[in-house]
């Protein structure tokens, strides 16, 4: 069995909702990226050299974050991130849950991305490492959230797994605070690996991955939860049969708790998704 969140709520400070920055001006967001790169060369033993333009030093900053080890990062380097990153997030532009219309039954459905909107968790498809993605600059989920919200997430998901005592199995289901993105948590499952086409164990690893998040958002007494599409990217699930399970399995989740308002939105990236996504809520 992996922790209980009770095993790991104070471990990660879930409890204490993480402060917003001030938002910088476009001079400050310069130095606040030329601190952050400092920072991050020098703890490579390199030198920061700062001829490049503002959009490669801010690339080298996600590059070097992407690949660095979960470690503390002092407080002031933090407070300059975070203030850098709650800037971009605001400028990315937020999209609040309620603004998103209901299909049926508290479930809705949106496109584009994830890390914009204002909801109580978004789900991250994470891998059994839960440490986020180490390829600099790559464009999966799990790169992305770990990239926006800050290097804290990393930090934060080393010490759960660190308690745990082995890496995360496919279909649970942990909660960090969501630092530097509008959300208040990030929810990270592991969802299965499918080679040449699902089994029926990866089937059922699916399920029990939308189980868990809904379980543990539940538990935390959460009012919105958004989810990515699990396993379609680089875990190669077929996309119609990951929607198929994704909308079942929440649907008989909310049917068997009819008094649990916990509004689910179903997020899309890729215009393909959406139209699957939309076909099958039009039949429930």
């Amino acid at each position: 069995m992996g922790l209980s969140l009770a095993d790991y709520r104070d471990l990660v400070d879930l409890s204490t909702p993480y402060p917003r920055p001030d938002l910088l001006s476009g001079e400050e967001k310069v130095a606040a990226c030329d601190k952050l790169l400092r920072f991050l060369l020098r703890e490579r033993g390199l030198i920061a050299a700062f001829s490049a333009s503002y959009e490669r030093k801010r690339e080298l900053v996600r590059g070097y974050a992407n690949g660095r080890a979960p470690l503390p990062v002092p407080p002031e380097i933090l407070a300059v991130q975070d203030a850098l990153f709650w800037t971009e997030s605001m400028e990315r532009g937020i999209v609040r849950a309620e603004e998103i219309p209901e299909v049926k039954y508290g479930i809705s459905l949106w496109q584009g991305d994830i890390t914009r909107l204002s909801v109580d968790a978004i789900v991250n498809a994470a891998n059994k490492s839960l440490l986020g993605c180490f390829l600099a600059g790559h464009h999966c989920i799990d790169n992305v959230i770990h990239s926006f919200a800050g290097m804290q997430l990393r930090d934060d998901c080393a010490k759960i797994v660190a308690a745990q005592g082995r890496e995360e199995a496919c279909g649970e289901a942990k909660a960090t605070r969501a630092y530097n993105l509008p959300g208040r948590y990030v929810i990270h499952t592991v969802g299965p690996m499918v080679g040449r086409g699902p089994k029926e164990a990866d089937r059922a690893s699916l399920r029990a991955c939308y189980h868990a998040c809904l379980d543990l958002a539940e538990e935390m007494g959460l009012q919105s939860i958004a989810f990515c599409c699990i396993s379609t990217g680089t875990f190669n699930f077929p996309q119609e049969e990951a929607a198929e399970i994704a909308t079942g399995t929440v649907l008989g989740w909310k049917m068997r708790r009819p008094e649990n308002k916990m509004k689910v939105i179903f997020n899309t990236f890729l215009p393909r998704d959406t139209e699957i996504y939309a076909d099958i809520l039009k039949m429930i």
